[in-house]
């Protein structure tokens, strides 16, 4: 069968790495059929706003769609894009692997660990406002459902893929009820998955954890705002946010997207480094169900930059972003 996927180019780099994934897919042999539709910065003066109601109809038609880096502004302008797009679309799983590549230039070596991370309430939410002139105000709501949900899609996920433990990431000594709330229900739900060991571990331990001894941990399952930045942790230990893929998951659709920003600075340039959103397709296969090819190509990027010989200049080569998707193409 042919899979129609919608692709948003993003701006920035976004497109130059989206036509390496382009290239990339291609030499899987996996039937797909692009559909594309544009949002950020780039269509603003056109629809008035980065996000046109035809790229969120495109996805609800589509279920699965991947998308380039879309610029986030700092402090003023537009709120994010991908927060967005989680929001409209109820995207409430937020999968993000973190595995050591040979080649890649990392303090640690055989890292191999998924953050889920839900993404639709809690502090990252947004819900904020000032109170007077001199303080301001942001609330924290977590909710039974939204916990259920994603503690569920964690053991669910660890299931699927043969991993051995999920581990709950929380604050509940200090936030009594909102953090409280999750661990409860993690408990709950992780008592109807007795084939897989669950404990749970406070967040500010967490990370120290994950510094000094990484291989104690699989599945590490945790709120919005302590998923946000756990996730950037982890992307740290296996060389950073260019080889850090992203899925964003919910129950009739699913976007997926490079973790890093849009890096204007190097646009048209033909630099920058196409691995997480290379990754990214590899998790988008396995979403279709397509995890032979998923694996192949999996196992293509990982050769490419091993060899060390056709790969961008963060990881020591001398290769354009077009050049080592087409050796990755080749290896496929």
């Amino acid at each position: 069968m042919t899979y129609t996927v919608t692709l948003i180019p993003g701006d920035g780099t976004g497109p130059e790495l989206t036509q390496a994934l382009e290239t990339v897919i291609a030499a899987t042999g996996v039937p797909i059929e692009w559909e594309r539709r544009h949002a950020g910065v780039d269509v603003m003066e056109e629809y008035g706003t980065p996000l046109p109601e035809q790229v969120l109809e495109s996805v609800r038609r589509n279920k699965v769609a991947i998308k380039g880096p879309i610029t986030t502004p700092v402090g003023t302008g537009f709120r994010s894009v991908n927060v967005a797009l989680r929001k409209e679309l109820d995207l409430y799983a937020c999968l993000r692997p973190a595995e050591s590549l040979k080649g890649v230039r990392s303090r640690y070596k055989d890292i191999d660990l998924v953050i889920v991370r839900e993404n639709t309430e809690d502090l990252y939410a947004g819900i904020e406002h000032m109170v007077g002139a001199d303080a301001a105000e942001s609330i924290k709501i977590i909710t039974r459902k939204g916990s259920e949900r994603i503690v569920r899609f964690a053991f669910e996920y660890a299931r699927a893929h043969d991993r051995r433990k999920v581990t709950a990431v929380h604050k509940a000594n200090i936030m009594k009820c909102t953090d409280g709330l999750f661990l409860a229900v993690a408990r709950e739900v992780a008592g109807r998955y007795p084939d897989i060991e669950f404990e749970d571990r406070i967040v500010d331990n967490m990370c120290m954890q994950l510094v000094q001894k990484p291989e104690l941990y699989d599945v590490l399952v945790l709120p919005n705002l302590y998923g946000d930045i756990v996730s950037d942790l982890c992307a740290g230990l296996i060389g950073g946010l260019g080889v850090a893929p992203g899925a964003n998951i919910g129950e009739s659709a699913a976007v997926f997207e490079p973790v890093h920003g849009s890096a204007p600075k190097y646009t048209g340039q033909n630099k920058v480094n196409p691995t997480a959103l290379l990754l990214s397709g590899v998790l988008m296969l396995d979403h279709l169900g397509e995890a032979e090819a998923a694996k192949r190509m999996h196992a293509a990027i990982a050769a490419v930059i091993a060899e060390g010989k056709d790969v961008t200049y963060d990881l020591g080569g001398a290769a354009g972003t077009q050049q080592m998707a087409a050796a990755i193409a080749c290896r496929l």
